[in-house]
């Protein structure tokens, strides 16, 4: 794992006990700057003053949470940093929630309890291997496509994708 010296976190926990976790996590791999916050609506205004790398944020949060959070980096006309890497934590991994933060544009999703393992895993995943980032009509984010299949010969990689080929 890359040092974190470099980085500017910003944690998003309504617990104080999982946000210690957390810095504690971070200050042993090396982050020095790291400012934490209590919800979805704290961390957002933090970014006015913080201009964070990165970004870990609790999904279920009053009363702005973790995804209302990515919604507004991710699309808002006043969002400091719509590309910043953000990393969704959660205790609870239904496929419903995975999709829902995936949708809002999460770049990766880590489930409590969290081990030192996850979090780093997670974090080198977006700084070592961050994902190009795509726009449509319904959606701005990092690519949802984890694996670009190299047996896969056509121009086109999504349903719509057909609409384009009808512009006369």
């Amino acid at each position: 794992m890359a040092d974190l010296k470099p980085f500017k976190i910003l944690i998003s926990d309504d617990s104080s006990q999982m946000r210690d976790i957390l810095t504690t996590m971070l200050r042993s791999a090396g982050a020095e700057t790291i400012r934490e916050t209590i919800d979805g609506a704290d961390a957002y205004r933090a970014l006015a003053t913080f201009p964070a790398d990165l970004a870990l944020i609790d999904f279920n949060m009053v009363p702005l949470d973790g995804v209302a959070f990515t919604r507004l980096v991710r699309n808002s006309a006043d969002s400091p940093n719509p590309f910043m890497p953000i990393i969704m934590m959660t205790g609870h991994a239904e496929r419903r929630r995975v999709n829902e933060a995936r949708d809002a544009g999460v770049n990766e999703f880590v489930v409590k309890p969290l081990t030192a393992r996850s979090v780093m895993a997670r974090l080198e995943s977006v700084i070592l291997r961050p994902r190009p980032f795509i726009r449509t009509d319904a959606y701005f984010g990092p690519c949802r496509r984890r694996v670009n299949r190299a047996d896969y010969l056509g121009p086109w990689r999504r349903a719509e994708d057909q609409r384009y080929l009808n512009l006369d």
